[in-house]
């Protein structure tokens, strides 16, 4: 699977009461190998493809059986591992039906890859920067950099491809070492949004390592090894907002909406828990503890036992809870698996339908599931590295995804395109009981439709559709503003607003000093930054959707 993308997700069928091993098929392919394999439930091998170019890192299955993989491409102008360059897919038959390039001597592929349900792959590249950038950005080493970005690439034809969302983290900087150079700041905690560039500074910057896609709330995680922490960024933005600070569902263009794991790399207190950490990614609708984020933490127990971590995001639709100067929360793991081993490098798991889990061991070639209570049911050693491994159903590998579900509408109602099973979600948030082709809105947000055909085995989302409630029509339930909290208060300069589970798709909002003038408007933000005034009483006024505005006091005090 690729979590929520592709695997998954689910094989309804399949989820048992009981502790008995899940799915058909375990993938798996060796790191610098030509081949992958299908293991059956007996740890037999039921099938191997035979492949053009050796496995430069992930190595995925697609819904009816075609394998989508990172190949380490010979000649980059990148080294260090795992360098790739290349994506290919493979069918079920061995025949390469897919095979791009996505490597110049100013950007290259690298570690894990995202196969999404449109046919499209989330791809992880260096960008290089040059030592005169470096110091230009704030940094304070003249040192040549590889800062990271993630490409969406759509396939237009057997080896071509055309970028159509990317999202760079050197767009997203801060320091407060030097008043003169780009990305100053007086206080890098007061800006969890952004990369501190002097955080463990050196070429291989990031080394981001593993990349997933949530397509219920259109937002990215990835994992960086060098930071020791997850990121949550929102890929609801154009290519042109994801460079900025504004746009997209957040509003917050491709600023980071959260991150966890060592609040040390944006200066806030608390303790790291990650310690080398691989493969950030959500749990899957059909799992149990579905949203939760998940990585594998190498040096999680000890320097020489690796551990799975879980943990349950503060969020409330597009956005995540925060104190400003504090760290992200939770302030440790929610739920932590201590693996069978330890590897140094690389590694990942996977959550099932029937709360069993798959770990990769990577190193030692160790593959195993455990049930819910931590026993091992079944357990394979590869010989060689194994980056990740995977587990399907037949049904999912004998199957092709249905077609992404589209929807249509008037003033009143939301129609689905046909399928078997169907699920509404607004702004990000499941709608309960809302499983019928047609759903009438009662307010005014983002909606999609989760589907699935006979078979079963695969949830398929469509596109978000905006959707406003006419005024006229007697269906609009406005938003209750009076629910809305605002902390801190007392605040040195940042307030966040906590809606508190209120779902609105447009939110405005005014600060006015106690004379009556206006010195700030913003839109579609749970934070307002009042760091720059002075000690004082302001008032924040905010309105949303069909609901009047309300009224809040904010005291500033420094």
């Amino acid at each position: 699977m690729k979590r929520f993308t592709l695997a998954a997700i689910i094989s309804l069928s399949a989820i048992a009461t009981k502790a008995q091993q899940w799915g058909d098929y375990t993938l798996y392919a060796t790191m610098n190998g030509t081949t992958a394999n299908l293991l059956d439930t007996n740890g037999t091998i039921f099938k191997t493809w035979n492949l053009t170019g050796k496995t430069g890192y992930s190595t995925y299955l697609a819904p009816g059986g075609t394998l989508v993989r990172t190949v380490s491409k010979t000649g980059n102008s990148f080294n260090g591992g795992p360098i790739c360059g290349q994506v290919q897919k493979v069918d079920w038959s061995g025949n390469i039906v897919w095979d791009f390039v996505y490597s110049t001597n100013e950007y290259c592929t690298h570690h894990d890859i995202c196969p999404m349900s449109n046919g499209n792959v989330l791809l992880i590249a260096y960008e290089r920067r040059s030592p005169a950038e470096a110091t230009q950005a704030g940094g304070t080493k003249a040192i040549e950099l590889w800062p990271d970005k993630i490409v969406e690439i759509q396939p237009t034809g057997t080896t071509t491809g055309k970028v159509v969302w990317e999202w760079k983290a050197w767009d997203h900087l801060c320091q407060n070492i030097d008043p003169t150079k780009d990305n100053y700041v007086t206080s890098i905690s007061d800006h969890p949004e952004l990369l501190n560039i002097n955080y463990k500074n050196q070429k291989d910057w990031l080394h981001m390592n593993g990349v997933d896609y949530n397509p219920i709330k259109d937002q990215i995680v990835w994992s960086s090894h060098n930071t020791n922490e997850w990121y949550v960024i929102d890929h609801s933005t154009n290519t042109t907002e994801a460079a900025t600070h504004s746009g997209g569902n957040s509003g917050k263009g491709g600023d980071i909406l959260y991150r966890w794991g060592n609040p040390a790399a944006y200066s806030a207190g608390g303790n790291a828990i990650l310690n080398v950490t691989h493969d950030a990614h959500w749990i899957p609708e059909g799992c149990p503890n579905a949203g939760y984020l998940v990585g594998f933490n190498n040096k999680g127990v000890s320097a020489s036992k690796s551990s799975v971590d879980q943990v349950d995001p503060p969020d409330s639709s597009y956005w995540y809870k925060y104190t400003a100067g504090s760290a992200f929360t939770p302030t440790g793991y929610d739920l932590r698996h201590a693996c069978n081993g330890y590897t140094s490098n690389m590694g990942n798991s996977q959550q099932l339908p029937n709360g069993n889990m798959l770990v990769c061991i990577a190193l030692s070639g160790s593959i195993y599931e455990d049930d819910p209570s931590g026993i091992t049911i079944w357990s394979k050693t590869i010989t060689g590295m194994v980056p990740q491994a995977f587990r399907y159903s037949k049904c999912y590998a004998d199957n092709a995804a249905p077609a992404t579900p589209t929807i249509v509408g008037n003033s009143t109602e939301l129609c689905s395109s046909t399928a078997t099973t169907y699920q509404w979600y607004v702004n990000g948030e499941k709608i309960s009981g809302a499983t019928s082709p047609t759903y009438t809105p009662t307010q005014s947000g983002n909606y999609l439709v989760r589907t699935t055909d006979a078979n079963g085995c695969v949830f398929v989302y469509s596109t978000a559709t905006k959707f406003t409630v006419s005024g006229n029509i007697g269906l609009a339930k406005p938003a209750n503003l009076s629910a809305i909290t605002i902390y801190p208060n007392p605040s040195t300069g940042m307030v966040n607003i906590d809606f508190n589970g209120q779902l609105m798709t447009t939110i405005l909002f005014e600060v006015f000093e106690a004379s009556g003038r206006k010195i700030a408007t913003g839109k579609n933000t749970n934070q307002v930054d009042l760091s720059t005034t002075e000690n004082g009483i302001y008032y924040l006024v905010i309105s949303a959707d069909n609901a009047a505005s309300i009224t809040k006091k904010i005291s500033v005090i420094k």
